[in-house]
């Protein structure tokens, strides 16, 4: 797990109350000091553990943690789905996977990588190859997501000159902040991208639609197959501490990437996700500010999955046993909101705190996202409890990370 500093400012349809950009009442101060386990070590009060964190709750039919009682139609079609749609979708899957390896493998043959802090990638390729590599990448990630059961995904583009637009006026930041500067060559480009963060089937999305560079552990450059796509991604390395002198960080790192993709169109994009772990599509956490860092314009986009059985959510269940669950469902959806450019005032880029909250309360209005005041530290102490583990064990957990 990552634990450096450069990491606090860095961004790694269930049932909902029914208005939008609603602040969740209460916050995370004084939680240490209610207890999550009833007096006396009784069992768990699960309903106030759940309104306590809603963000990551599941609401779908297989329950918290995968493992809930299922109605009779589920329980007929999900040993039908294990014998049939699993076994075929695992092949194809990992089939797309191993061909577009080997697309990265051809193309960048002979091509030595941009190195630089420790970082290296494929991702500054000029030329055909790239050109290869990314069209490849961005088509086998919709294939991949079509063998998956999303065969549709639907797409929203708010118009800045629409009725959402007029909407935004009552506030005066966000007005102000979307105001167009069509003097400048690169006014219509943002820096980078900021989305909401539900599933690890967000990158598979966002691959397949502007193929961008993320943030990832170091550990993934060293993985089979997925290492070297990871590289011609351009993903931005983590590690846990450099000994060069001259190491300028994660976060400079990223600052720099946002710069550049700013300034110039053929430079790799930089999407980031600032809230720093998944949801379940409701709500909207608050953001670290990385990606707001380099005082450039972000493009806000939401992703949302809308479900009836299964939820698309990684929460609080482990992760083979989501990808078998989700590989079961016959169809899967997507929805997303292509928001229009965030361009920051003069305010907003000397205080990239206010630039975030402003950019995080833009994306739950235009979006019917809850905003929620808790984090990741929260995360896991609800997946803790979950698991059976006391209150004091956790804490003590997360001091020594």
């Amino acid at each position: 797990m990552v634990s450096t500093e450069e990491m606090k400012d860095l961004g790694g349809a269930g049932s909902r109350p029914p208005e939008s950009g609603e602040e969740l009442v209460g916050d995370g101060r004084g939680k240490d000091e209610q207890p999550l386990l009833k007096p006396g070590g009784g069992s768990l009060d699960l309903q106030e553990l759940e309104k306590r964190y809603a963000p990551y709750v599941r609401h779908d039919v297989y329950g918290t943690m995968g493992t809930g009682e299922l109605p009779l139609r589920e329980k007929l079609l999900l040993p039908l789905a294990l014998v049939t749609l699993v076994p075929l979708r695992l092949v194809l899957g990992i089939a797309i996977l191993v061909v577009y390896y080997l697309i990265c493998r051809l193309f960048t043959l002979f091509s030595t990588p941009n190195r630089e802090d420790e970082q290296e990638d494929y991702a500054h390729m000029i030329g055909y190859r790239r050109a290869v590599v990314v069209r490849s990448g961005r088509f086998l990630s919709r294939a991949l997501l079509f063998v998956m059961g999303f065969y549709w995904i639907s797409e929203d583009v708010v118009d800045p000159r629409g009725p959402s637009d007029c909407d935004r006026n009552g506030d005066a930041s966000v007005s102000k902040a979307l105001a167009e500067n069509d003097s400048k060559e690169h006014s219509e480009r943002a820096g980078a991208i900021v989305s909401n963060h539900v599933s690890y089937l967000d990158i598979l999305y966002h691959m397949s639609s502007s193929f961008p560079s993320f943030v990832a552990k170091r550990s993934v450059a060293r993985l089979p197959l997925v290492g070297l796509i990871s590289k011609c991604l351009g993903c931005v390395y983590v590690q846990r501490e450099s000994k060069s002198s001259d190491f300028k960080g994660v976060s400079g790192v990223v600052t720099e990437r946002i710069q550049a993709a700013w300034q110039d169109r053929h430079a790799p994009a930089m999407l980031l996700f600032p809230e720093g772990t998944t949801t379940n599509g409701d709500y909207l956490l608050p953001f670290k500010t990385g990606a707001f860092l380099p005082r450039c314009p972000v493009l806000p986009v939401i992703v949302r999955y809308p479900y009836t059985r299964f939820s698309p959510a990684w929460e609080s269940m482990s992760g083979v046993r989501h990808v078998i669950l989700l590989l079961c469902q016959f169809v899967n959806y997507i929805h997303v909101v292509h928001l229009p450019i965030y361009y920051p005032t003069e305010e907003e880029k000397n205080d990239p705190k206010l630039y975030a909250d402003n950019v995080r309360r833009f994306m739950a209005k235009e979006g019917n996202l809850i905003l929620s005041d808790i984090g990741l530290a929260e995360k896991r102490t609800y997946h803790a409890a979950l698991h059976g583990n006391s209150l004091p064990s956790v804490l003590h957990h997360q001091k020594g990370e």
